[in-house]
């Protein structure tokens, strides 16, 4: 059995290891390094959908640190209580331009081996073509749009969606039931992967390309 003590040790290092990889794909983002790729990959972004949404909360959270500033200095004059609200709100703001940063230096990624499905920095899932017997457009919602990976079963068949924006919009059928490990993620292999990006037409038509290479071989 596992106790809430065992728990918390695992939920410190995930947010430890969540708040890294923010910094880090912030720094990466405003330096404007982008991803090291070989000469037969593309990369395909999915932050397209999420973008506006982000920007909104940034424009309230830039606005709104200055007005509580300018309450607390009516109401409550004091000096420490200021400076606690602004370091916080700072630091929500910095939060989110880094959440903005995390999806767009973490693109999906093809290539002659395979396919790199991610999100942000906490999914990266690789797969070979050769794991893959279909792969097609299906936009899909997720049932909760606050998650970003989810957990489907139809019958004996498991699937594994990530989400962006709560929603999906292509569809990767595996060959045969495989691991995929990701957080929160299912406990044994899965049937089918189910991810986002913003231009699935051209990304779908690049795996086929891949794809038909190895199977000719």
């Amino acid at each position: 059995m596992t106790t809430t003590h065992g728990r918390q040790p695992t939920l410190l290092r995930r947010a430890l290891a969540a708040e890294a990889g923010m910094w880090r794909s912030l720094f990466r983002w405003i330096s404007r390094r982008r991803p090291t790729l070989a000469d037969d990959a593309r990369a395909f972004g999915y932050a397209g959908v999420v973008t506006p949404i982000i920007v909104v909360f940034i424009v309230v959270s830039a606005v709104e640190i200055p007005l509580l500033d300018l309450l607390l200095a009516h109401f409550l004059p004091w000096p420490p209580l200021r400076i606690a609200a602004l370091m916080l709100g700072a630091w929500g703001l910095i939060w989110m331009f880094g959440m903005l940063g995390t999806v767009r230096v973490h693109p999906h990624v093809t290539d002659a081996a395979g396919i790199r499905v991610r999100y942000g920095h906490s999914v990266d899932v690789s797969i070979p073509w050769s794991a893959v017997a279909e792969i097609r457009g299906r936009r899909r919602t997720l049932v909760s749009s606050s998650r970003t990976v989810e957990v489907e079963e139809t019958g004996d068949r498991v699937h594994l969606l990530v989400g962006t924006g709560g929603q999906t919009n292509i569809d990767l059928v595996l060959r045969e039931p495989m691991a995929l490990s990701v957080p929160r993620g299912p406990r044994g292999p899965v049937d089918e992967l189910r991810f986002y990006a913003d231009d699935p037409d051209a990304l779908i038509a690049r795996a086929r390309e891949h794809m038909t290479i190895v199977g000719s071989r």
